[in-house]
């Protein structure tokens, strides 16, 4: 009971003060931001680091577990992880507002913090405009509409630039995506994962499911990837160990000719800036014969 009465003696302080811009979010959803806008949590890494990107680091007083880039962030106040947030922490820390995903975050977490008066501007980024999309708002949210702009601006210039360099593509090679190791999973057609691997000139083979797919090795053998990428979102598992569960099957094309690539979880499995770097990355990887080519 005390706990309760607690919740919602701080969620009456919150809603007292809730007065200022009124936003929509991705979803449609209006979202009333405090003026001046100086306490946020952030329930997700990718938005935690977007928001430094764009100047709004001094506004965040919580993020949630594994929100390590950049540095500034692992110093903040943990709030739980993005699939399961401590909504007591979060409430503890008084914010104005928090800042949500769709896909994953609980939409029972975010119904919660709303009716304890605590608005949730929720993004939904499916593709690396989305991406660049986030920035710009961000920018609005926190009031750095300028450097968002800039950020922006110089974001699609790369998306535009990768575009050139695959203009007249006729090679693109077979690529499986792992997201994580154990249980084997890869990203579908409706994720933002399956957007980079289009981008860079890739077959997802993954991309006839939605998603995130569980995938056996009998799947895999019949698949016949190329390519192979490997990150493992959980952890845990060094650069050997992931390349030698695969070493076990020769007969996959990629483990046959050298195909298979570690990759930084926290680049690619993140729907932030960091994730055009993965892009450039990929194409490198995919076409080296584009080397230079602008």
């Amino acid at each position: 009971m005390k706990r309760t009465a607690l919740l919602l003696l701080l969620a009456l302080l919150l809603s007292g003060r809730a007065q200022g811009r009124e936003l929509v979010d991705p979803l449609g959803r209006k979202v009333t931001v405090a003026e001046p806008l100086t306490r946020v949590v952030s329930l997700v890494p990718s938005l935690t680091e977007t928001s430094f990107e764009v100047g709004g680091g001094p506004a965040l007083v919580g993020a949630t577990r594994f929100a390590t880039f950049p540095a500034a962030a692992a110093l903040l106040p943990r709030v739980g992880s993005y699939v399961a947030p401590d909504i007591e922490k979060i409430v503890k820390l008084q914010p104005q507002l928090c800042l949500a995903i769709r896909d994953g975050n609980p939409k029972a977490s975010v119904e919660r913090l709303e009716a304890l008066g605590i608005p949730v501007y929720v993004f939904d980024p499916k593709s690396l405009e989305d991406v660049v999309d986030t920035v710009v708002r961000l920018g609005e949210i926190f009031r750095t509409e300028a450097q968002a702009a800039t950020l922006a601006a110089g974001y699609r210039q790369r998306l535009e630039r990768v575009a050139r360099q695959l203009t007249g593509l006729k090679n693109r090679p077979r690529v499986f995506l792992q997201i994580d190791a154990q249980p084997i999973f890869s990203a579908g057609s409706d994720t933002f994962l399956h957007q980079l691997l289009v981008r860079s000139g890739a077959v997802n083979l993954a991309g006839d499911r939605s998603g995130y797919p569980r995938y056996s090795w009998e799947e895999l053998l019949a698949l016949k990837p190329e390519v192979v990428l490997l990150a493992s979102m959980g952890g845990g598992y060094s650069d050997r160990e992931l390349r030698a569960r695969w070493q076990a099957w020769p007969q996959i094309p990629a483990v046959r000719n050298g195909q298979l690539f570690v990759v930084d979880a926290d680049l690619f499995d993140r729907p932030s800036p960091r994730l055009i770097d993965a892009l450039e990355l990929l194409v490198g990887l995919l076409h080296p014969e584009l080397s230079g080519i602008q």
